[in-house]
């Protein structure tokens, strides 16, 4: 019997404001987490140095190994449990707004950059990433899309045919955006057969009010688990097998190559304008 997978979200306090005071919260939840059996931990959007911090990202930005990512993968060893976490990854004078995944040998798992930068303060400050990879931990096959990405059906569609049967999407997701939390982003596990797991923060951050409501969606069209106003960590297990499953009884992406080539491509993309809408 195919053994389950226990993912954890962890909605975390968007008002912790520096480094030091998100590991602490990161290190006091641990313990808590593990003892559930926990195999991941999924945290928000730039989880590591704060989402709305204008331009001290560029000054808290650092390495995929820099000691953010040493501390977070030794608490990863420290308590067995993966974990995935937002940050502004620097690479020589590029900033990017990243997620990687530390597994509970310490070793790196995988990671993204960011596809697709909406309007607002983010677009001052990041350098739009270069495609999507999928890494596999304890048998299932992970990928990773943040925030905005997730808003494209393109983007879920991609990794999905690339084989993810999991979909994590750490997020910034302000307050006056619930409609992407309650209706949009879940549609995306149901179109494509996969479990997807949305991780936002909680409360406000420099003025700031972030929607809450992380979840995680079953491939059938079904909620494990969603998250309130407050900072919490929500929990699921997953049945990988229900991808198949349902997969097979709504062959979307296999269908979908009965379309004409031109409608499968779709039109040209172009930069939307507008106001600032969190991540």
């Amino acid at each position: 019997m195919e053994r389950a997978f226990r993912l954890a979200v962890g909605q975390a306090p968007a008002e912790l404001s520096s480094t030091g005071d998100r590991l602490d919260w990161l290190r006091d939840s641990l313990p808590g987490v593990a003892d559930h059996g926990t195999d991941l931990l999924l945290l928000p959007e730039l989880f590591a140095t704060g989402y709305n911090i204008a331009d001290q990202i560029a000054h808290r930005a650092e390495p995929a190994n820099g000691k953010i990512a040493q501390a977070i993968a030794k608490m990863a060893v420290d308590h067995g449990v993966a974990i995935h976490y937002g940050f502004p990854e620097a690479d020589g004078d590029t900033v990017f707004n990243a997620a990687q995944c530390f597994g509970p040998d310490g070793r790196r798992l995988g990671g993204h950059r960011k596809l697709l930068i909406p309007p607002g303060f983010e677009r001052a400050h990041f350098t739009q990433g270069q495609g999507c990879t999928l890494f596999t931990y304890r048998n299932v096959r992970i990928a990773t899309l943040i925030c905005y990405d997730a808003e494209f059906p393109e983007t879920v569609r991609h990794v999905a045919a690339l084989g993810a049967q999991l979909v994590l999407v750490p997020t910034a997701l302000g307050a006056e955006w619930d409609w992407v939390s309650q209706r949009m982003i879940p549609t995306r596990a149901y179109e494509n057969g996969v479990f997807l797991a949305y991780a936002n923060s909680a409360g406000t951050e420099n003025g700031m009010t972030f929607l809450g409501q992380s979840f995680i969606a079953a491939p059938g069209g079904t909620e494990l688990a969603r998250a309130g106003s407050q900072p919490e960590i929500i929990r699921g297990t997953l049945e990988i097998g229900k991808v198949a499953a349902a997969q097979a009884r709504l062959p979307y992406l296999e269908d979908r190559n009965l379309l004409a080539s031109d409608i499968r491509q779709g039109g040209q993309a172009r930069n939307p304008s507008g106001a600032s809408r969190g991540s």
